[in-house]
């Protein structure tokens, strides 16, 4: 015997009462996740102590950073590195000097600033400029080098002729480079 599918579906006719629950568990929803959103992510910088409380975080790892540096087939080489609060955000990034392996003469270094996960965030010294780097030091929320470099393309790779000694600090939203006279102090 065969039932009425009419009768089957009885229930499933909207009443007011459903359109009203229906709007009211919207409403609920849609207010939970109002109340509920994450902190928005911002790349703004706050006087250090100025913040909410924040517990201690470990500085990237430069070892394990993926940098923008082509070695021929090699991992590219840190030889020195940093860490301090650069941007006054309470969290501490890692500044990373970086070359390829070389078997003779110095090959050009590049200066990397890391945050985070050890992401690549800013590039303070490219290696395609040809640079080495001397001097390296992360202080009291700067980074200071001395950068050493070629005239012309005539001077011997081992032997740079230009010496330039330079700091980088967080202003504006940006790393801010200034050039020191050459005699000047480590900081």
């Amino acid at each position: 015997m065969q039932t009425s599918a009419a009768l089957d579906l009885a229930h499933t006719r909207p009443r007011p009462v459903h359109w009203l629950a229906t709007a009211a568990a919207m409403a609920a929803v849609v207010a939970a996740a109002a109340l509920l959103q994450p902190e928005a992510a911002t790349a703004s910088q706050s006087a250090p102590g100025s913040g909410p409380a924040t517990k201690a975080v470990a500085a990237p790892d430069a070892s394990s950073a993926v940098y923008p540096l082509e070695c021929r087939g090699g991992k590219p080489a840190v030889v020195e590195k940093g860490s301090g609060d650069l941007d006054g955000d309470g969290r501490p990034e890692t500044v990373a000097v970086v070359r390829c392996a070389s078997g003779i003469g110095t090959p050009p270094s590049g200066v990397f600033v890391l945050t985070g996960p050890s992401r690549v965030v800013a590039t303070l010294v490219d290696p395609a400029d040809g640079m080495g780097v001397s001097d390296f030091a992360v202080r009291a929320g700067a980074v200071s080098a001395t950068l050493l470099g070629y005239s012309s393309p005539d001077v011997a790779r081992c032997c740079p002729d230009v010496t330039e000694k330079v700091k980088w600090q967080w202003r504006g939203g940006k790393f801010a480079r200034t050039v020191l006279p050459v005699d000047a102090r480590r900081m």
